[in-house]
């Protein structure tokens, strides 16, 4: 549910171009961390499935991305196109980030995103795995904020 004013460009149907800009758009939103702008890019009745939680709706997303990065400091993200349908995206992506002990971890993951006619996601699937890291394995070492254009992707690094 969305209207009209609430269009989020590149709208479905996706080619290979607009779909790798919705990702490439959807990964600089969340290295944002701000969850006032990232939520705007769901419908007001979005439906996500992350790890073990579930979002209900804009609101709820909003909430859990809160949490989310109360918890996961200095949070970096990569995320890569898999493959795209009409009205529907799947990616892989990785994103470093370290706890208030200081304790490092890589993430890794896989998410199914549907969108609805005003390029707004509606659904989304997370699955992720955690994966302790030394500070020294760390590959992601731009500012926080937006990943440079020069900065490796995924599959440059060997991820």
């Amino acid at each position: 549910m969305s209207a009209a004013s609430d269009a989020r460009p590149p709208l479905p149907p996706f080619t290979h171009e607009s779909a790798t800009l919705k990702v490439r758009l959807a990964e600089d939103g969340w290295n944002s961390r701000d969850p006032q702008k990232v939520s705007l890019a769901y419908t007001l009745d979005t439906q996500w499935r992350n790890r073990a939680e579930f979002a209900h709706s804009r609101e709820e997303a909003k909430a859990f991305l809160t949490r989310k990065w109360a918890k996961e400091l200095d949070y970096r993200l990569i995320k890569e196109l898999w493959a795209f349908t009409d009205n529907r995206i799947a990616v892989r992506y990785a994103y470093e980030w370290h706890d208030d002990s200081g304790n490092w971890f890589r993430s890794y993951g896989n998410e199914n995103w549907e969108f609805d006619e005003q390029g707004l996601m509606h659904h989304r699937y997370a699955c992720i795995n955690d994966m302790p890291i030394k500070e020294s394995e760390r590959k992601f070492h731009w500012p926080l904020g937006r990943r440079p254009d020069d900065h490796p992707g995924l599959s440059e690094l060997g991820l």
